[in-house]
């Protein structure tokens, strides 16, 4: 049975934000507990701990929950700071690498696989974000997508070459890095001689990407996702403080029922007590049946938080 303090990755195999967590996790060398999560819904035990939230990875500590690969970053490095992973722009790099060149990788894997994707999965991804899953389109848009992404795998190409260090901060591999990794790797695991392809001629970077793929993923052990639940049930939150006094990052809410959701996709409402908030973390508690009383933390960057009383 795991221990409260154990981290606990609710994740799949395929997805590229998880493969970013789990990269981070073999920077650091830690041991970490892995619940594998559908990739469509249902998905009971994983919205029970989140109160909703179903887009993977989430990460749990005891009954502190961590939703988004942003703030699961984050709180990685602040509970295990060696090695440094938060140099530079890390941040900034993240974001790119998970909103504008991660829309080239999906048309292009999306597109390239045609009538192959399962209608199951198309229904489910057009749930969780509202509009049509347009294979079709994609596939029309796949060949223009591949020059788009290709000249975003150029910027670290020529970072590499500009600064003439091995990684992007440096010396030493960071968040910055295994941000910008992630599509070549969710490319590259769909189809390897496409990635390679488009990677041609870039000999910087794909002595960086060897390096990358030296990290590992840590030290992994699978468990149940009831497992997780009890873990949950048996845990109390940890102490929260309120953060610094930011009136415009939502401060003046503390106490408040809100509503927190994500600003792109999966936007299922999140509701609980606002307990904590600053210009990097919102921080909700709420308590499930099955759970008992958690707190869920999600980044400021990327989600949106409003009063319960101001419309649900």
């Amino acid at each position: 049975m795991p221990r409260s303090d154990d981290i606990i990755l609710h994740h799949y195999d395929a997805s590229p934000f998880s493969n970013k967590v789990r990269m981070l996790l073999g920077l650091k060398g830690l041991a970490w507990q892995s619940v594998v999560t559908p990739n469509m819904m249902p998905k009971p035990d994983l919205v029970s701990l989140t109160g909703g939230y179903r887009r993977a990875p989430v990460m749990q500590i005891g009954a502190d929950i961590y939703c988004d690969s942003q703030v699961i970053m984050a709180e990685i490095e602040r509970r295990f700071p060696e090695p440094l992973a938060d140099v530079g722009p890390s941040w900034p790099i993240n974001l790119w690498a998970d909103r504008i060149w991660f829309q080239h990788s999906v048309a292009i894997i999306f597109g390239s696989l045609g009538d192959k994707v399962d209608p199951a999965f198309i229904e489910d991804r057009e749930k969780l974000s509202g509009r049509p899953f347009d294979v079709k389109a994609m596939a029309a848009a796949a060949e223009p997508a591949k020059a788009q992404w290709r000249a975003q795998a150029g910027w670290i190409e020529s970072a590499l070459t500009s600064s003439k260090t091995d990684f992007l901060c440096g010396a030493t591999a960071t968040i910055a890095d295994l941000a910008a990794y992630m599509n070549i790797w969710f490319l590259a695991s769909v189809f390897p001689d496409m990635a390679s392809d488009l990677l041609k001629g870039f000999d910087q970077l794909n002595g960086w990407r060897a390096s990358i793929e030296q990290i590992g993923q840590g030290e992994r052990q699978e468990i149940s996702g009831a497992d997780a639940i009890m873990v949950a049930a048996e845990a109390e939150p940890a102490e929260t403080t309120p953060g610094q006094a930011e009136p415009e990052a939502g401060l003046g809410m503390i106490g408040e029922k809100v509503i927190v959701s994500a600003d792109d996709y999966g936007r299922d409402p999140i509701a609980g007590e606002l307990i904590a908030c600053d210009h990097q973390r919102t921080v909700i508690r709420r308590t499930d049946s099955a759970t008992g009383t958690v707190t869920i933390t999600f980044p400021q960057v990327g989600f949106l938080m409003r009063e319960t009383t101001k419309g649900a």
